[in-house]
Parts: C-alpha cells; structure tokens; sequence
C-alpha cells in the first residue's frame, strides 16, 4: 500500500511537472532532461563475498597490525618473568699473589688461586622480584585486552557506518526507481496543462535532491570502506561488501548491571588493579632491602715450589651491610610507600571516572534508542499517511501541487533520517561498549526494514 501511494505522488508531481515543461521547451526534451536527473549512477559489480559482522571482527582480530604488537609486548613480559627471580651469574676468578718484579714470568714463585663465587639473595626477595614480573604480565595482558576491545569497537562502528550508507543507497534507488517509473508513466498519460513556475522549480529542487544524497553516500561510503579496510590490514581500496541489518535493542541493561560488568570487564581498571597490586610488592621488596645477600666462594690453591703443601683450597663468604646505608634504603621504603598510595588513588580515581562515563554513555545511547524507534515507529508512518492523504486531495482538486511534493520529500527525507537515527543509535551502543569494556551481544533487537 505504501509503496502503491508512493508510487501515484511520483506519478501524480511528474505530470504536473512534465506538463509545464513540455509547453515551454517540448514534451520531449522535458522528459529527456527529467531522466537524467534522475539516472542512477553505474554500479561495477563487486567481486568481493560479502561479510558479516562476525567474520569482520574475526579478520581484524586475526590481522590488525596494532592487536600483533600488543601480542608482542605480552610475550615479552612473559620471557621475562623467569629472568627476574633468578639468580645473579655465577663468578670464576683467578688470582697470583707474590710474582717476583724481577722475574714476572717466574710463576713458580707466586701463590696461584682459581675459585668460583655465587651471590645468594634470599628466597622472599626473589619471590617478590618474580612476582613484580607476573604483575608485568598481567598489565601486558589487560593492554591487550584493551587494544582488542578498542579495535572491536572500531570495526563495529565502521561496519554499521558502511552498512548504514549501504542501507541508504537501497531506499535512494527505491525512490529514484519510483521517478522513473512515474516518468515512464507520464510519457504514456502526458497531456497538455499548466502549473505555476515556483511548482517547476521546486520540482527540479527535489529531483536534484536525489542526485545530492548520492554524493553524499558516496563520500560516507568510501570513508568507512578505507576505515574498515585499514582495521582488517588490508589495502584501503579492497573490495568490501557486507551483509547484516541495522537493528536497535529493545531494551539496554540499567546503569547497576553496567557498572557491575565494567567493573569486571574493563581492561584499563585490570591493568589498575594490577599497577596498585605491583606497587605494594614494591613496597615489601624495597623493605626488604635490610635483608643482606651472601656470597660464597670456594678456589683451589697453588703454593709456591719448595713449600710442603703446595695444593691447598680455600673457602671465602661476605654480606653486604645494609645497615650502614641506612639513609639510601630508607628513602627507597618511602619512595615505595607513596608510589603504591598513588597507585591506589588513581584506582579509585579511574572507578570513579568509569561510572561518569558509563551514566554520560548510556543517557546517549537510550536518546539515540528513542530517537531511532521515535522515526520506526511514528514519524515514518505519519508520513506515509500524510502522503496518501495528499496524494487523495490532489486527484480531487482539493490540494496543491506543492503540498503533493511536500508530502513525497517528507516521506524522503525520514526513509533516510530514519536510518541515520539507527546509524546513530549503533554508534552510541558501540561507545557504551567500549567505556563498559565489553560488548553488548545477547540482548533482544528490533531490525530496521528499508520499505
């Protein structure tokens, strides 16, 4: 029905259009220039398989440059951490005691020793060393994490902005074949007739209308295609085509649901979690600095010829004195002290922040929703019967031309707002997603049909 009132307004604004122009320039050149107005633009078919969001957020995760540099920086932290509890080199020494000036090559005379030394810290502080290293990964783990929720975000958002112009380019061409067809029908009904000059005008104003959208299409297209191509690591002018529908949830989890799954999903608050962990690791380490370290060697002797003993060994320990650089390992405890205190302020910083951003998110995205179904739900179908009614008040003289074109461009005008709105609304979702720290999946959806 809809597309049958459609239909009879395109037919009905041609007419009264064509007729005028037919007087003044010839029906036929009229008719010509009306065409091609309104002639699309050649699509080249695409030889690309179109993708779903899944298998699109798949190639990325599979291929994003950035997330194999964050996969890098976490198999670093982690060859670390074994490094980090182990112990210092062992030391081979050789020593000559007694070498003759006279006669420096006379080693005979000389006492030779050769030993082997290994330093010991204690068992805590290496535990707390290899500690500290798997804190490293852990933040290297939750970096990663950030980088791929930030990069499934992005490739959400490119996807349904390429979709959404995909979707735009659908009702354009439904309009556009809707003209057509009302030309078609008018070089068969064409009669004689007049209509004011501002009624021409307007017209030529809503046909080049269609032609704008179309740029604009194009443009929003070719941006989002290089977007989504440059998050897959792929060439920017690959072939993309997609398949999937713009959709608005029925309902979005309230802010206590939000702020419990953000509170256990972010990646930026694990990795602050982690920093104010790791910080009061510091903190013991750095008191434990009190704790001496040993070192113990063990060498083998040669004595001087003529001695009675000439192979002997020897045993040797030391301990670092802590103690007497009291002033050093004291201003490194405090050191400690306030960086894990600043660790744990900027936590409950970032806690804070995270329910400003997802309250600030949420009122968006829920006037987005409202927005998007306000469109769906009534505007588009008021427009459509404000159409019909125009459409029945003109064939009975009882209303104007222009108010017929109003009608048409309106119905326009909100088949393509209605989409933005949905672009719109999964844009907001996206950003929700992203200062939640997870995604949005499960929840029930309302599709958006292009009519």
């Amino acid at each position: 029905m809809k597309s049958a009132v459609r239909t009879g307004a395109f037919c009905l604004i041609a007419l009264a259009s064509i007729a005028s122009w037919g007087q003044a320039a010839g029906s036929e050149d009229a008719f010509n220039s009306m065409a091609s107005l309104l002639e699309l633009p050649s699509q080249t078919a695409s030889s690309a398989t179109p993708l779903s969001l899944d298998e699109v957020e798949r190639i990325a995760l599979q291929a994003n440059p950035e997330l194999a540099v964050a996969r890098r920086r976490l198999a670093m932290a982690q060859a670390h951490v074994p490094i980090a509890g182990a112990l210092d080199d062992p030391m081979a020494m050789y020593r000559g005691w007694g070498i003759p000036l006279k006669n420096p090559w006379n080693y005979n005379a000389a006492q030779s020793m050769f030993s082997v030394s290994q330093t010991f810290a204690s068992r805590t502080k290496r535990n707390l060393r290899s500690s500290i290293a798997g804190s490293d990964v852990d933040q290297a783990q939750a970096n990663l994490d950030q980088v791929r929720l930030d990069l499934t975000v992005r490739v959400r958002k490119a996807f349904f902005g390429l979709l959404l112009t995909q979707e735009q380019v659908l009702v354009h061409e439904q309009h556009v074949a809707i003209a057509q067809h009302a030309i078609g029908a008018a070089r068969i009904k064409y009669t004689a007739g007049s209509v004011p000059q501002q009624d021409i005008l307007k017209a030529q104003i809503a046909m080049t209308q269609l032609a704008e959208h179309m740029i604009r299409f194009d443009r929003n297209a070719e941006v989002s295609r290089a977007r989504l191509n440059t998050l897959l690591g792929r060439n920017t002018d690959s072939p993309l085509v997609l398949q999937g529908q713009l959709a608005v949830v029925g309902k979005l989890p309230a802010i206590e649901t939000l702020l419990a799954m953000a509170y256990s999903a972010r990646p930026d608050l694990a990795a602050a979690k982690v920093a104010a962990a790791r910080s009061h690791k510091e903190q013991q380490l750095a008191a434990k600095a009190f704790t001496p370290d040993f070192t113990l060697s063990a060498g083998y002797m040669l004595m001087p010829s003529g001695q009675d003993f000439r192979n002997a060994y020897m045993v040797e320990g030391s301990m670092n004195l802590p103690w007497l650089n009291r002033k050093k390992h004291d201003a490194e405890i405090a050191e400690a002290t306030v960086k894990a205190t600043e660790q744990d302020a900027e936590l409950s910083a970032l806690q804070n922040t995270v329910r400003g951003q997802i309250a600030e998110a949420l009122a968006e995205t829920q006037a987005a929703q409202k927005m998007a179904l306000l469109y769906q739900k009534q505007l588009k179908p008021q427009a459509e019967a404000a159409l019909q009614s125009s459409v029945i008040a003109y064939e009975n003289n009882k209303a104007g031309f222009l108010d017929l074109l109003d009608s048409q461009m309106r119905v326009v005008d909100l088949d393509l707002s209605g989409l933005q709105a949905v672009g719109e609304f999964d844009d907001r979702l996206a950003e929700l997603q992203m200062v939640m720290g997870t995604t949005l999946d499960n929840l029930p959806q309302t599709s958006v049909e292009v009519k």
